[in-house]
């Protein structure tokens, strides 16, 4: 016994007939009549049949509630044999369906096919139930319900009683009201007019990266069609529903093709049916495609990026020489202000709320600035939408969130799109509204204060990243790429950190990759996920998926020169196209992060205070022994960082101690470091050519280690000043601090 094929019936009748089988229950029917479903066709609301029903009761004046008597004797007095075919309802239950109920259902498929639809739905089922060979049609053709009164009803309020559940056809539905508004790109479309008004070479590819607007732009065709200003000729503009193209994409392709005689067929990403049977999506619908393009009816206007285009496009000779392709560029900020304003009162309808007038503008530069990885106006309606849910979702706690106070819920506001902004870029809201410029123009100072006596490093890196952050760069590139090279310990990992803290809020913005753990070509996987279908593809490269993650990040290949050769070639080509893509086949975009490489190459020339032209040829010369020409070449700038001095280590171990009395005042405590300490400190290193690397230590054995004990020992409370001195024979530290009126010294273990 066999299961009725569930994507045969729409989801109206799928939900009819579940009905139908709690009124078979009821009435303890072992099979599913026709009669069980019409009563619960009787009873549905909201349904094409419903709407179909109601329009007889309206014209004709029909008893719907004698029709609905006689309908629930019948159901309960008839029986019909088991056809041997099963309907699958809720709850995975199996209900045997009559013979007629199966003829029914299958009547109704063919009238559905008929009318260029794939799915049978209430109305074909109430049709087919008026025909004579059907046991229902007494009891509604002696209320005048018969084949030809319904195709009339159908024909004279076909809009009204039912939405095509395979195809739309936006003409039609502007006609009828039913189109939202949308923004007119008047010289795209006068450029489309253009082409669909030539006699030949009619059919247009719409090319443009995803989120453009290419979509918006074909609706807004059918608004012009639907008011009587399209190209002459043009009655429609349909387009097929995805779901029928996932069911059957022949079916739903004829039928397409069918309904848009004397008009357009619209085919969004229509590279999909391209690319052979490996790569297509819908590939057995394919050759109906590659005919139409051969015909002048229907016109084919499809959606497709550079990039599909170029491989599974461009191959195809009856697209090429029957088609024109209309590029659809990003649009411009002025141009999705306007976009946006067409779309606030659906957004204001949909959220209930107001839209301040200031949030459009904010919206739009905040999306181009911050989310580049998806173009303007996509960008800028993700952002507003995301806000929206969030005003939205403060309404139960009526507390603006972020802040704690009590706002006003009603209204979308600029500091709702700053906060929802931070969200979804990971950026800090304090960092989103800052004035940029006047950030990165004192961006040399800022550094200069955690990086010290690396001056000339810093302001290499200023002056590329300002360079790119005015728009002096490819936009799809990262925003600045540079090796780092110089001794160990001399500051390359904490200028990257710096820049994490400066550019993106937070040190926590960097992903250090330590190079000396990809040495084997196997390791790539480790950094881009592995193939589909591989142990571990689900879990994604650690770069690829943090990036994809949070686009907003430095990314530090440490000691680049211990990777397999073949990560290097996935470096350049992350430099050189801002794009990398994943084992798995998904992209992942780059061209909101740093890179930084640094590298040990060269270093024993670097091993001095002040770097002069020899020392840096010198250098170079083993880089280039190392990296080919091409890798260096894609580079922003080789930056080299020279040896520090006594002095420069001296102010480090300062900024180190200044950090450690931050750790003891978040506890409570005042920790002050005399000079002497400074210096006894200082003379610990012993290693001065690991550069401040040695400092840390000799700060956590001197100081945090044997401070911990004193804090254990004494448990001063907090407000406690603690001082840090030297021995009185000057061989070690002391801490000494005023507890209940006595001075208490403890010397360093």
């Amino acid at each position: 016994m066999g299961t009725l094929n569930p994507d045969l019936i729409s989801k109206d009748m799928d939900a009819v007939l579940n009905q139908a089988v709690a009124i078979k229950d009821q009435y303890r029917k072992t099979t599913l009549t026709p009669e069980a479903i019409l009563l619960a066709l009787l009873r549905s609301q909201d349904t094409a049949a419903a709407r179909l029903i109601e329009a007889f009761k309206q014209a004709r004046g029909i008893d719907l509630e004698r029709l609905n008597r006689q309908v629930q004797l019948a159901a309960e007095s008839r029986t019909d044999q088991n056809g041997n075919l099963d309907f699958a309802a809720r709850g995975n239950r199996l209900v045997p369906l009559s013979r007629q109920t199966i003829i029914l259902i299958d009547d109704a498929l063919t009238l559905a096919n008929s009318q260029n639809e794939i799915r049978a739905d209430t109305d074909h089922v109430l049709a087919v139930m008026s025909e004579a060979s059907v046991s229902t049609s007494g009891l509604l053709r002696q209320h005048g319900i018969t084949p030809k009164a319904i195709a009339d009803m159908l024909a004279e309020k076909k809009e009204v009683i039912r939405d095509n559940t395979t195809l739309k056809d936006y003409a039609a539905l502007a006609k009828a009201g039913k189109l939202r508004a949308v923004f007119f790109r008047d010289n795209l479309l006068r450029d489309m007019n253009n082409i669909l008004s030539q006699a030949v070479s009619r059919h247009i590819i719409l090319v443009g990266p995803d989120g453009v607007g290419k979509r918006t732009l074909a609706y807004s065709l059918g608004l012009l069609i639907g008011e009587g200003k399209g190209p002459r000729g043009i009655t429609k503009l349909v387009q097929i529903d995805e779901a029928a193209l996932l069911d059957s994409d022949q079916k739903a392709v004829r039928a397409g093709m069918n309904e848009a005689r004397s008009g357009i067929l619209f085919i969004p990403h229509l590279h999909r049916f391209f690319g052979g049977p490996i790569k297509a999506e819908f590939s057995k619908a394919t050759p109906m495609i590659q005919k139409a393009f051969l015909d002048n009816d229907p016109v084919i206007i499809g959606t497709t990026t550079d990039i599909e285009y170029n491989q599974r496009l461009a191959p195809v000779s009856a697209i090429i020489e029957h088609s024109q392709v209309l590029r659809v560029p990003e649009p411009s900020i002025e141009e999705t202000i306007e976009i946006l304003k067409v779309m606030r009162p659906h957004l204001e309808a949909d959220y209930k709320l107001t839209i301040a007038e200031d949030v459009l503008g904010l919206s739009a530069r905040l999306a181009k600035r911050y989310m580049s990885a998806s173009p303007l106006p996509r960008s800028a309606e993700q952002l507003m939408h995301r806000a929206a849910a969030m005003v939205n979702m403060s309404q139960e706690t009526q507390v603006k969130p972020g802040d704690g106070q009590t706002a006003n819920p009603n209204t979308l506001d600029a500091e709702d799109i700053t906060l929802a902004m931070s969200q979804m870029s990971g950026i800090p809201v304090n960092k989103l509204g800052e004035d940029e410029r006047g950030r990165y123009a004192s961006m040399v100072e800022h550094l200069q204060e955690r990086v010290i006596g690396q001056d000339q490093a810093v302001l290499a890196v200023s002056r590329a990243i300002k360079t790119a952050r005015v728009g002096l760069k490819d936009p799809r590139r990262p925003i600045g790429a540079f090796l780092f090279l110089g001794p160990t310990g001399v500051g390359k990992t904490e200028l990257s950190r710096a820049l994490a803290e400066f550019m993106f809020g937070s040190e926590d913005a960097m992903l250090p990759l330590d190079m000396s753990e990809f040495k084997d070509e196997s390791s790539l996987n480790r950094l881009i996920g592995s193939p589909s279908g591989y142990v571990d593809s689900e879990a994604g490269g650690q770069l690829t998926e943090r990036v994809r993650q949070q686009p907003y990040i430095i990314v530090l290949f440490d000691e680049v020169e211990k990777a397999h050769p073949r990560i290097l070639d996935i470096l350049l080509q992350v430099i050189e196209e801002g794009r990398l893509t994943d084992g798995r086949g998904n992209p992942t975009r780059f061209s909101e992060t740093v890179i930084i490489l640094t590298s040990n190459l060269g270093a024993e020339h670097l091993a001095v205070p002040v770097i002069d032209d020899e020392a840096r040829e010198n250098a170079m010369k083993e880089v280039r022994s190392y990296f080919r020409p091409e890798f260096l070449n894609r580079l922003d700038e080789v930056i080299m960082f020279n040896a520090l001095d006594r002095d420069v280590l001296y102010k480090i171990l300062k900024l180190m101690l200044k950090k450690e009395a931050q750790m003891g005042a978040e506890r409570g405590l005042t920790l002050e470091f005399s000079e002497s300490a400074v210096e006894w400190m200082l003379a610990q290193n012993d290693e001065p050519e690991y550069g401040a690397r040695p400092l840390r230590r000799i700060i956590r054995r001197s100081v945090r280690e044997p401070l911990a004990d004193f804090l254990l020992r004494a448990n001063p409370p907090a407000g406690t000043k603690v001082t840090v001195n030297t021995t009185p024979d000057g061989t070690g530290l002391q801490f000494g601090a005023l507890l209940n009126g006595e001075e208490v010294t403890v010397a360093a273990i």
